[in-house]
């Protein structure tokens, strides 16, 4: 293993105990192996494995030191959602193995398989034809549905979430792991901590539970090296049984974003482009789920949007934290700690629409 590749030092771990737990617990492994770890991954660092015979990939906890959060990084959880939606139809890794004995390297981590494959992070898609585009869009679209529709308890998922009143628990959530986690005070979020749970719309407070992924984005994806066809959805750290519409509005939130100060759509030529509009995108998310329809999204959207960058907001202010504490496990952890007032502040503009429509 070169120098280049080791894991940093807050992260690193005996690899020859690792080694020995692989050869004991994971079937057909056979080493030498050398490990790398994955760039970005503000919570969860993660890791390559490479043996002459096979590739594995590496999920953990952080380091020791890290100081962690109630119900943050919670890498078992990932485990028993993957394990279970493999053959559901939602594309995901197969797992491996799960390692609850902190003795082995420190901390919990789990093994998956590796997937070979295409991850996208421009959502613009440059370099694809409009046609290809389209398509890229469509299969995004096609697997979030997909996952919404699953029957969890067939798949031994009933007690993965609590039933009902998801957003309202959601919000108590993180106005809890903000609070946990303040560098400075942020005047918008103690707004949005009263603001959020008097205005949940209806639509946010029927029984529609499903698995939501917490974080489904371009970027935790793996397509096929050469269609658009998703292989494994990525990074369910956030993933529990909640409300569908939480979690499709947050997928859509790159069309409220710009190109030039994030990776977003707003703003371009989408048409032109081959990208489906937000509304042709909501529809199609409405045809193949059967969950709501595109009038109800429309009416009820400036809350969800307040709601999802509330919870940005939060999570970003925990890396912050971690900044603070020097235990951040990426390179661009700080920058993204910074983003928390500024998302707070743009949640509560949302938040404001809302109530502007709500009242009219």
């Amino acid at each position: 293993m070169t120098e280049a590749t080791h894991p940093p030092t807050e992260h690193g771990f005996d690899e020859a105990t690792l080694h020995t737990w692989l050869a004991q617990n994971v079937e057909g492994f056979a080493g030498p192996m050398t490990v790398s770890k994955f760039p970005g991954g503000q919570s969860n660092p993660t890791y390559s494995i490479v043996t002459p015979g096979q590739r594995y990939v590496m999920r953990a906890k952080p380091g020791p030191a890290a100081k962690l959060l109630p119900s943050a990084h919670a890498v078992e959880r990932e485990f028993t959602v993957m394990q279970a939606l493999y053959g559901s139809g939602v594309p995901v890794a197969r797992m491996l193995a799960l390692c609850n004995d902190e003795s082995v390297i420190g901390r919990v981590f789990f093994i998956m398989e590796h997937v070979e494959g295409r991850v996208l992070w421009d959502p613009a898609l440059p370099g694809m034809t409009p046609g290809e585009r389209s398509a890229h869009y469509r299969e995004m679209n096609r697997v979030i549905a997909t996952l919404h529709r699953v029957p969890f308890a067939e798949r031994g998922l009933a007690g993965y979430g609590k039933p009902g009143n998801y957003l309202e628990r959601q919000i108590g959530r993180w106005g809890k792991q903000y609070q946990a986690s303040i560098t400075q005070p942020i005047p918008e979020m103690d707004a949005l901590l009263q603001w959020l749970p008097a205005h949940i719309p209806a639509s946010g407070r029927d029984d529609k539970a499903c698995i939501v992924h917490g974080d489904y984005r371009l970027d935790n994806m793996i397509f096929h090296p050469s269609e658009p066809r998703v292989l494994a959805v990525l990074d369910w750290e956030l993933s529990t049984l909640g409300h569908p519409l939480a979690d499709f509005s947050y997928h859509c939130m790159v069309w409220h974003v710009e190109p030039s100060t994030q990776r977003g759509l707003e703003g371009l030529d989408l048409p032109a482009l081959g990208i489906p509009t937000l509304d042709d995108y909501m529809a199609m998310y409405c045809d193949q789920s059967g969950l709501t329809t595109p009038e109800v999204l429309r009416q009820d959207w400036s809350f969800y949007m307040a709601y999802n960058l509330f919870r940005l907001a939060a999570i970003a202010q925990g890396i912050a934290k971690r900044v603070e504490a020097g235990t951040a496990s990426s390179a661009q952890a700080k920058a993204a700690g910074a983003s928390a007032a500024p998302r707070a502040r743009r949640a509560w503009q949302w938040a404001q629409q809302a109530q502007q429509a709500q009242q009219a």
